[in-house]
């Protein structure tokens, strides 16, 4: 008799060992997923605004017209493979079998009809929430005007004659359009809960419209990889009532820095995990010159390790 290799408990065989070693890889990987899924939320399922909740409609539509023929299909197969297993003598055997009419019509007219109605939604989908398309509402949008920067977030309010850095403040139930660029590298703007991902780039503007529904607390985030500080790249949109956000305006203006083209050219060091603040005052014409590299765009991301101004971890 084989002798019982060594570090298995006694009267447990080689093969008792490894179903019971694979058991507790299975139970550690599940606790492992449920942790790391803890951290996950609903973010684009969870929409606080009139664009996020219309994404996440074509989003379920688009979900369930594909369970409607992935669902069927996989109980199709289920039902071939247990009616037609070599056991089952009344299943029909026809080993000369080659081609049948209406089962090409139902395979082929099925997927037909599927990516017709999936082509649909898209279509109409794409042009409803064009993000340059204004959104119908009875109050004035609100200007905003956004840079990405290495590696932090700049927001101008050109009519306010006010800016902030990673913080943007908003009022609720008011459309806001937004206008884009990048001072560096491209990047993209997004906040899950209101919708609408859309690129920055160097030299160009781009238009978003959004609007957040209520009051509350969204994050916003850089979903484009832009080198070393893309991680924290990343801001809180603050929806408030509108009286609340005329409040804010005024506090803003009493205190904080000036943002013009010397400011400006400080800002756009690169810099990591920046904390939020404001600018009283704002060049309303600043951006326009963003835009058009009147100022020169920043040097974005460079090989080997940055400068330990740039990043604390970085050692001398």
């Amino acid at each position: 008799m084989p002798a019982k290799p060594e570090g298995l408990p006694e009267g447990e065989g080689p093969s008792q060992g490894l179903r019971s070693r694979g058991a507790r890889a299975a139970r550690y990987a599940l606790v492992m997923a449920l942790i790391v899924l803890t951290g996950c939320q609903p973010a684009v399922l969870d929409p606080q605004g009139v664009i996020g909740i219309a994404e996440k409609t074509i989003l379920i539509d688009s979900l369930a017209i594909m369970l409607s023929i992935v669902v069927p299909t996989i109980a199709a197969t289920l039902g071939f493979a247990w009616w037609f297993r070599a056991s089952n003598a009344r299943a029909t055997y026809l080993p000369d079998w080659e081609y049948s009419g209406r089962i090409e019509l139902i395979v082929w007219s099925i997927p037909l009809l599927t990516i017709i109605l999936l082509g649909g939604v898209a279509w109409i989908g794409s042009h409803d929430l064009d993000p340059a398309k204004p959104l119908a509402s009875d109050k004035p949008p609100l200007e905003i005007q956004g840079v990405s920067l290495d590696w932090k977030w700049l927001f101008i309010y050109p009519d306010q004659r006010v800016a902030s850095v990673n913080q943007l403040v908003v009022p609720a139930g008011v459309p806001l359009r937004f206008s884009l660029t990048s001072a560096s590298v491209m990047n993209a703007f997004f906040i899950p809960q209101l919708g609408s991902m859309i690129y920055t780039m160097n030299g160009m503007r781009t238009q978003l419209n959004l609007q957040a529904d209520a009051p509350g607390k969204f994050r916003g985030l850089s979903s484009h990889y832009s080198g070393d500080g893309f991680s924290d790249m990343h801001f809180d949109v603050h929806a408030v009532p509108p009286e609340q956000f005329a409040a804010w305006i005024e506090d803003t203006r009493k205190t904080g820095p000036t943002l013009d083209a010397a400011s400006y050219a400080a800002l756009a060091r690169q810099s990591m995990n920046t904390s939020p603040f404001t600018f009283r005052a704002a060049d309303p014409a600043l951006f326009q010159q963003i835009v058009t590299q009147q100022l020169p765009p920043g040097p974005g991301p460079r090989t080997g390790r940055p400068h330990p101004s740039v990043s604390p971890r970085t050692e001398d």
